[in-house]
């Protein structure tokens, strides 16, 4: 449990901006704020990860395929790149290039849709599923397999492939919802 007095002090910022930012945390999900005694980082929960998923599912499609549609030429070349780079983590076991490649993934597929609303549907969930993966991955994760659906999905945007992009990403989904129930027994 932390105080916004203490935040203010770690972060050397006024009062204002840190209640600012508190307030769209809490907004988001992401703290919680308990009157008169501090803030503290809401809980991951399974069920609520579950039911995220299922609305992740729809607009992750929709922004593959639109990314198939509409990325650029350099888009097209940095999927391709991404792709490669995403197995070459996984086999080497890097988890932390894993993860900062597919924060790279995440943010180009919703760029390459071309669609501000999409990209903004999908921001509170992106942060709040990688809150669940940072917590579970070392235990329960098949990353050589996470990154070979990351690298289908972002193959088939950089061939312009609608349909194969949609149907990666919801194999790429499958996946995250298998890793998610899997949490329940470790």
């Amino acid at each position: 449990m932390l105080s916004e007095r203490t935040l203010m002090q770690r972060l050397k910022i006024g009062r204002t901006p840190t209640r600012e930012a508190l307030q769209r945390l809490a907004h988001d999900g992401l703290v919680v704020i308990i009157p008169r005694r501090g803030i503290m980082v809401s809980e991951i929960n399974l069920q609520k990860q579950l039911r995220l998923l299922e609305v992740r599912r729809e607009i992750e499609r929709l922004m593959a395929r639109l990314a198939a549609e509409r990325a650029n030429d350099e888009e097209r070349k940095e999927f391709a790149e991404l792709a490669k780079n995403m197995v070459k983590a996984a086999k080497s076991a890097d988890d932390i290039e894993f993860m900062r490649l597919d924060q790279r993934f995440n943010g180009l597929i919703a760029n390459a849709a071309h669609n501000e609303f999409a990209r903004r549907s999908i921001g509170l969930m992106s942060a709040t599923s990688r809150r669940f993966w940072y917590q579970h991955y070392q235990r329960v994760a098949d990353l050589p397999l996470a990154a070979t659906l990351h690298a289908k999905v972002a193959k088939a945007i950089a061939d312009r492939d609608p349909k194969g992009a949609a149907d990666a990403s919801d194999r790429l989904i499958d996946y995250i919802e298998d890793f998610a129930r899997k949490t329940l027994d470790t």
